[in-house]
């Protein structure tokens, strides 16, 4: 009896240790779950939907301008126009501004998170081949030499959200419409705060 007491509580341990790290892995604060292929159903709320608004700035037509306050990205179309992406971006502590190019672009990419990640979420995969089940996504634009992108998701709920580790995640309609967009070199203005 006392042996199948102890295999009993043993059980439960192994149970209870398995359902915590996967909820802790569901609930990761990078939100992403390499694997998961997102539903082709999913409606963006018309907030986050790509659109066409009016936007004053005396930056060139082809400039990207993202606002982390308001969860946008502008692509500038000149005569005070721009094309209006909905957008997750880095949570609090990993939300960053600056001027930056895109310095490559890649369909489908590969996915190596980087050491900082791996050291706060060791269970995520050290390299995943890219697909829809790809955290990045169906696009990557790499901005300078850093380790952030404009890249797609696998997690369009997460989009309007400030939740990665500093990357700025679309859709993948919009990443790639983006992607067919821009060239290597465009300018990339990343804001805080919103334009006045």
């Amino acid at each position: 009896m006392t042996k199948l007491r102890h295999l009993v509580w043993m059980v439960t341990a192994v149970i209870g240790l398995m359902l915590s790290t996967s909820q802790g892995f569901a609930q990761s604060p990078d939100a992403d779950e390499p694997g998961r292929v997102p539903d082709a159903g999913y409606q963006l709320d018309p907030e986050w939907q790509k659109q066409v608004v009016y936007y004053r700035t005396t930056e060139a037509p082809g400039t990207i301008i993202i606002s982390t306050a308001e969860r946008h990205l502008y692509l500038v179309q000149g005569n005070g126009r721009a094309l209006r992406y909905g957008i997750g971006v880095g949570r609090e502590g990993f939300q960053w501004q600056g001027l930056l190019n895109i310095s490559r672009k890649a369909e489908w990419p590969d996915w190596v998170p980087p050491p900082e990640m791996i050291a706060r979420q060791p269970y995520l995969p050290r390299f995943m081949a890219g697909g829809p089940g790809n955290p990045l996504g169906a696009r990557a634009m790499y901005l300078g030499t850093t380790v952030y992108r404009i890249h797609g998701t696998n997690q369009p709920d997460t989009i309007g959200t400030a939740i990665s580790s500093g990357c700025f995640r679309l859709v993948n309609a919009d990443v790639m419409d983006l992607y067919d967009r821009v060239p290597v070199g465009t300018k990339v203005i990343v804001r805080q705060k919103p334009q006045l």
